[in-house]
């Protein structure tokens, strides 16, 4: 077996390892991948040559450079059971709190809880791709993925037009009670979530990736907070719509990263 290894300098995400996957997942001399996200490598152990692979890999632009092939043995794999136990958890987590952040939200009139609410759906979504992708069911998946990649896009659209009408009109000031405690709550949710995630010490690349995720999203969470917490001192709806904005942006970046798993 031989072991290629690439620099990929635009692999910063799971979104990005999704794409690796599927892109890579038709091929039958690929027979695994050892992804390392946060130094942006990936080593491809595969049989016969490498010069169709890279092509492939080359086509999804993300400024890849290979660093050379060797001969290798098979890595040791890790139980897949128990990672998965935990990515469940995980998505359970982001999905309960994306749909209390989005009811909270609309009843509190805060775009902060919206949007962070489809953070979270952003999150669910790339969780539940990694999940339920085994084997072939690369063309599902892919459909899936489009789909939930226009659905979000469509609502980060909405809720930019939202923010933009609330700037220029006469709109209610959230209630800024409810953004600190529904996002305090969302906070330690990923706490718990990425406490699990540390401790199932797994070296694998879509858990890092997960801890990632997560860790982001606590400071998402963080930003509501003090929103709310400016909301309540300054009695303005400025500061909600200010990180409501900024929230969106993610929402709408993770979108176009979810569209990109469709191709």
């Amino acid at each position: 077996m031989k072991k290629s290894t690439f620099i990929i300098t635009k692999m910063d995400c799971p979104s990005e390892e999704q794409m690796l996957r599927m892109k890579l997942e038709t091929y039958t001399q690929v027979k695994y991948l050892d992804f390392d996200i946060p130094n942006r490598k990936l080593e491809v152990y595969h049989i016969d040559t490498i010069e169709e692979i890279h092509s492939s890999i080359a086509e999804l632009k993300f400024n890849e450079k290979l660093q050379g092939t060797e001969e290798a043995e098979p890595p040791v794999m890790e139980d897949q059971s128990k990672q998965k136990k935990i990515l469940w958890w995980v998505l359970g987590i982001n999905f309960g709190f994306f749909v209390i952040e989005m009811t909270t939200g609309w009843i509190s009139s805060s775009m902060g809880l919206i949007a962070d609410s489809l953070d979270m759906l952003a999150d669910s979504i790339v969780y539940a791709l990694s999940l339920f992708a085994v084997g072939g069911a690369i063309s599902r998946k892919k459909k899936v993925a489009k789909f939930s990649g226009y659905f979000q896009m469509a609502l980060a659209t909405l809720g930019f037009m939202e923010v933009l009408r609330r700037f220029f009109s006469e709109s209610e000031t959230p209630l800024f009670q409810w953004m600190i405690i529904v996002s305090i709550f969302a906070l330690l949710g990923n706490l718990i979530s990425l406490w699990l995630i540390n401790k199932a010490k797994s070296k694998e690349a879509h858990m890092q990736a997960s801890a990632i995720f997560t860790s982001n999203d606590i400071i998402v969470n963080g930003g509501v907070i003090l929103a709310g917490v400016l909301v309540y001192f300054l009695n303005s709806k400025w500061p909600d719509l200010v990180i409501g904005g900024i929230v969106f942006t993610f929402v709408m970046r993770g979108a176009i990263r979810i569209l990109k798993l469709s191709k």
